[in-house]
């Protein structure tokens, strides 16, 4: 089974985008709530017209109640993307302890089919794409490629430079991202041959410097 820890965990720069963290499942349930709102209301009219005002009356709150915990709507479209970011984590590892991992392209795989799967089932999660990329500190790479390198190093060894790995899955991350944001603006179910095509460029950009590294825990 590999290593999801790896792709898990909490960003040791995260910024705190809440003011009042929920300590009690009422209030937890409250915040959902609310970011439930913020997220239909993107999908509906965008983020650039998200308000404060606009979540209260969306959840059925009060505008106190939005304030208790977002100070204005860049912290509330900041916690929505919090929030669709570590879900996309946790489907991607949910992901990898169902498949047989065998290649360094397999991870590639259930990364993209992920990041598809949140554009169809994940309400706000354009978000995401919406804002800078999290890159950890003293780092220009984004945070998801340096999870990504440490999962294939662990699973596939080898003689990469770490900094020369987060570099390329950087760089891969970015074509995957932007053939799948483009499958889905051209079908609401997302083209299928965009998204094809996202994972055959991804595959063949990183064989050029991974090579057919295979997992050591299945060669033979």
């Amino acid at each position: 089974m590999p290593n999801v820890d790896l792709i898990l965990g909490a960003d040791p720069s995260r910024r705190r985008s809440i003011r009042t963290e929920p300590t009690q499942r009422r209030s937890t349930q409250r915040l959902d709530a609310l970011l439930d709102a913020a997220a239909e209301i993107v999908d509906e009219s965008g983020f650039e017209r998200l308000t404060t005002q606009m979540v209260a009356e969306r959840a059925g709150a009060s505008i106190g109640t939005v304030y208790r915990y977002f100070p204005d709507r860049v912290a509330v479209l900041y916690a929505l993307r919090e929030r669709s970011v570590r879900r996309f984590r946790e489907r991607i590892a949910d992901d990898l302890v169902e498949i047989d991992l065998v290649n360094w392209w397999h991870v590639m795989d259930v990364a993209i089919d992920a990041c598809a799967a949140m554009y169809r089932d994940e309400p706000g999660f354009s978000v995401v794409h919406a804002a800078r990329r999290e890159t950890p500190e003293g780092d220009i790479e984004p945070e998801l490629a340096h999870r990504l390198a440490r999962l294939i190093e662990a699973e596939f060894g080898g003689d990469h430079d770490l900094a020369e790995l987060r570099f390329r899955l950087g760089v891969s991350i970015e074509l995957g991202d932007a053939l799948i944001s483009r499958a889905f603006e051209r079908e609401e179910t997302g083209d299928e041959r965009y998204l094809a095509e996202a994972k055959r460029l991804v595959h063949d950009y990183l064989a050029e410097h991974l090579g057919a590294a295979r997992s050591t825990s299945n060669a033979a």
